[in-house]
């Protein structure tokens, strides 16, 4: 049953990891990178005691990419990580506590991922969320630009629409940035997506993609339903802007579901986990790594923007342009821009003054 367990995780990682990776020779590259070839990699979890990063150090520890695991937050983090560390992976666990121990967990490592924060509750908008976790990312991408200048760096803290532009503003300051290994997790828009995609053409979702650009907030989130695959004429106009409207609005679904008692952490932690696998396949050298993030990007007018990105060896290869929209998602595509050059301002203002 372990086995069986195990296998099953790991194949819906290495499936959810690259979709767009051709059948046959995916599966080939998928199975050369057993944890007995996989390079030695170390992955960071910043906030690894909280509703997030828990479940997402459990799936990075089931990961066999991960040859070290660092678990890092401010208290709490011994615990979780002697939990997870009795887990029979690859994965050597370390737990590390406190500012003092945050260089420790950071040293040597291929992958951050950043979850830390506070998550939002009923009645918090983006600019709570902003003004408590705009400083955190700030120090702890401090650290970063100092132990571990080139990580690549996977921003969950939100609202991503400004803490990656906060993230690359310290690391300018630093004189370490790298705008390909600046990414924004969008990967849970893309979940979403594929998933109420799925139900509602009631086709399997295993065999779903669709790409979502813009941001990762709101209107600023634009799933390209127009582009989903397998295509489907089963979906009317207004089921194609009920699901845009609904994968727009899904951390707000989920938090008034938990009633104030959480918001989208195991989700989170799934599309957490599923991006960092894809960067890490993608610095394995596995070809045809493609996923949505937010990255600095010209595809747009907007200095950040999320689409479809092909992830390799040095972290983004290419940044992948929109291709054909419907004219919904053009409209959509001109409303979202407004908010989210807001928001990238906001972070780099924050950024440069604080």
């Amino acid at each position: 049953m372990r086995t069986f367990l195990l296998r099953s995780v790991e194949s819906v990682l290495r499936r959810g990891g690259a979709p767009s990776c051709p059948a046959p020779s995916s599966h080939i590259l998928r199975r050369s990178f057993s944890a007995e070839s996989a390079p030695e990699r170390k992955v960071a979890v910043l906030g690894a005691a909280g509703g997030i990063g828990q479940p997402l150090a459990l799936l990075m520890k089931l990961n066999p990419l991960v040859s070290h695991l660092a678990l890092y937050d401010i208290a709490g983090t011994p615990g979780v990580a002697a939990d997870v560390s009795h887990i029979n992976t690859r994965a050597e666990v370390k737990g590390y506590m406190a500012e003092e121990q945050l260089g420790q967990a950071l040293e040597g490592s291929d992958v951050v991922i950043i979850p830390a924060g506070v998550p939002r509750k009923p009645g918090m908008t983006r600019d709570d969320l902003f003004n408590i976790n705009a400083g955190i990312v700030k120090s702890l991408c401090t650290a970063i630009a100092k132990y571990c200048p080139n990580a690549l760096v996977n921003m969950i803290s939100n609202p991503v629409n400004s803490t990656v532009p906060i993230a690359a503003e310290v690391f300018k300051k630093a004189g370490t940035y790298d705008e390909k290994k600046l990414f924004g997790v969008t990967m849970l828009d893309v979940v979403r997506a594929k998933t109420f995609y799925a139900g509602k053409a009631n086709i399997p979702v295993a065999d779903v993609d669709v790409p979502v650009v813009g941001g990762h907030a709101g209107i600023t989130i634009l799933p390209l339903f127009s582009q989903a695959t397998p295509a489907t004429n089963a979906l009317s106009e207004d089921d194609i802007k009920a699901l845009t409207k609904r994968t727009q609005d899904g951390g707000t679904e989920v938090v008034e579901a938990k009633a104030g008692k959480g918001s989208a952490t195991l989700s989170m932690a799934y599309a957490g986990a599923i991006f960092a696998d894809a960067c890490l396949k993608g610095l394995n050298g596995v070809p045809d790594i493609v996923e949505c993030s937010f990255v600095q990007s010209s595809i747009t007018e907007l200095p950040f923007f999320a689409s479809k990105v092909r992830l390799g060896k040095n972290g983004v290869e290419e940044v992948l342009g929109l291709g054909t929209l419907s004219d919904y998602e053009k409209q959509g595509l001109e409303n979202l821009k407004a908010e989210l050059k807001a928001s990238i301002e906001k972070g780099i203002k924050f950024a440069k003054e604080n």
